[in-house]
């Protein structure tokens, strides 16, 4: 059976294009999400990062950009170097007047292995501190 995917949604006080260049732009993201000197938000770019998790283990994320629709939609997939199992983050910004809805589904989390640092509940914690905190403050700083 498969899972649901994780799905978070957040609307931030900042106009889509501000958000945009904060999740493509490799510069921006180091400051709120992960150093990816390699990403570009071009179907096939490959890049790679590392990132831990809550007990402080390190592992090598290993993603392609898979769709890209500027303003709008960013989807790459996730996956472990070593570790089977394969995953999308889609990243999808919904313009509101002045702000601007961001909604991040991460589908495919069934597909790791039934490790603790691979339960739901961790990716949950880390996306919610990423979208709910760190790319909030980060777009709506002047």
């Amino acid at each position: 059976m498969r899972s649901e995917p994780f799905v978070i949604e957040r609307t931030y006080d900042a106009p889509v294009r501000k958000i945009w260049d904060a999740i493509t732009n490799k510069d921006q993201m180091k400051q709120w999400y992960f150093d990816i000197p390699e990403f570009k938000a071009e179907v096939g770019a490959e890049f790679s990062f590392t990132g831990g998790d809550p007990e402080g283990q390190q592992f090598l994320h290993l993603c392609k950009v898979t769709e890209v629709e500027p303003d709008r939609k960013l989807t790459y997939s996730w996956r472990y170097d070593g570790y089977e199992g394969n995953s999308f983050v889609t990243f999808e910004l919904f313009p509101e007047g002045e702000k601007t809805r961001v909604k991040l589904t991460h589908a495919g989390l069934d597909t790791f292995p039934a490790i603790s640092s691979f339960a739901k509940e961790n990716f949950a914690m880390g996306w919610t501190e990423l979208i709910g905190t760190l790319l909030k403050e980060f777009v709506e700083k002047a």
